[in-house]
C-alpha cells in the first residue's frame, strides 16, 4: 500500500480494522510511526527523494517520496506531513517502461521544480485539486490555479484530475482546473475519470532517459 498522509480520506478509519497487520506500507515517516503504534509492523517510513522497489517475477515498481507540503508557512506543523510520489512500472533490472507521478495533497512551492529536473518525461499524473480553505487560507490542496502551476511544472504528459470535490471545504470546483489548464495550452494533456469509473493510461510517445535511482534508506 502507498500512503501520502495519514489523514481520514486517505486512511479510513472503519476499513483500518479489517486489514491485514503485516501489509507492508510505504508512506511518510511520521505516518509509519504512527501506524506500527497500531500494529502494521512492515509500515516502511519514507522522507522525500528515498527510494524502495517492489518486485515480483518479471515485474517491479519503483516507489520515490515526492515533495510535498500541506499548509503555508508556520501552519504546516498543525498538519500531518504529507509525500507526493513516483511509481515507475518495468523490468527490476533496466529502464522504466512508463511513470506516473501521484501529486497527494500538496500545495504549490519552489520544491516541486525538482521533480523535473530530476525525473524528466514523466508520462501521466495524477493531480489532487480541491483549493481547500480554512480560516480562509488555501491549505490541504491545490486550486485549479496552483494545480495548473503543478502540471506545467512537473511536465506530466498526461493528468488526471481527482479529490476536487469530496468536502465542502473545498472551494475550487474541477472547472477551474480546465480553463486554467486551457489558458496554460495545456488541455490535451487532460483525461477526466468518473467516479466508479476507469481509464487506460500509456506510455508517452516520447520518453526522455530516466536518471539513476536514488538509493533507498
Amino acid at each position: 500500500m502507498l500512503l501520502s498522509h495519514l489523514h481520514g480520506d486517505h486512511w479510513d478509519p472503519v476499513a483500518e480494522r479489517y486489514l491485514d497487520r503485516r501489509l507492508p506500507i510505504l508512506t511518510t515517516t511520521a505516518a509509519a510511526r504512527a501506524l506500527s503504534g497500531r500494529g502494521f509492523r512492515s509500515a516502511e517510513g519514507m522522507r522525500t527523494w528515498d527510494t524502495g522497489t517492489v518486485a515480483k517475477g518479471e515485474h517491479a515498481i519503483r516507489v520515490t517520496a515526492l515533495p510535498g507540503r500541506h499548509a503555508p508557512g508556520p501552519l504546516r506543523r498543525l498538519l500531518p506531513p504529507v509525500m507526493g510520489s513516483l511509481l515507475e512500472f518495468g523490468p527490476p533490472d533496466g529502464e522504466p517502461l512508463f511513470r506516473v507521478c501521484i501529486s497527494g495533497d500538496t500545495l504549490m512551492y519552489d520544491e516541486i521544480a525538482e521533480i523535473r529536473r530530476r525525473y524528466p518525461g514523466i508520462d501521466a499524473g495524477v493531480v489532487h485539486l480541491g483549493g481547500t480553505r480554512l480560516l480562509g487560507l488555501l491549505t490541504v490542496t491545490m486550486d485549479g490555479r496552483q494545480g495548473a502551476q503543478w502540471l506545467e511544472t512537473t511536465g506530466c504528459a498526461t493528468a488526471v484530475p481527482v479529490h476536487y470535490d469530496d468536502y465542502t471545504v473545498m472551494k475550487s470546483p474541477l472547472s477551474d482546473f480546465d480553463k486554467e489548464v486551457g489558458r496554460r495550452g495545456m488541455a490535451a494533456r487532460l483525461r477526466h475519470v468518473e467516479r466508479g469509473g476507469t481509464i487506460t493510461l500509456g506510455p508517452a510517445t516520447s520518453r526522455t532517459p530516466s536518471p539513476a535511482p536514488h538509493p533507498a534508506r
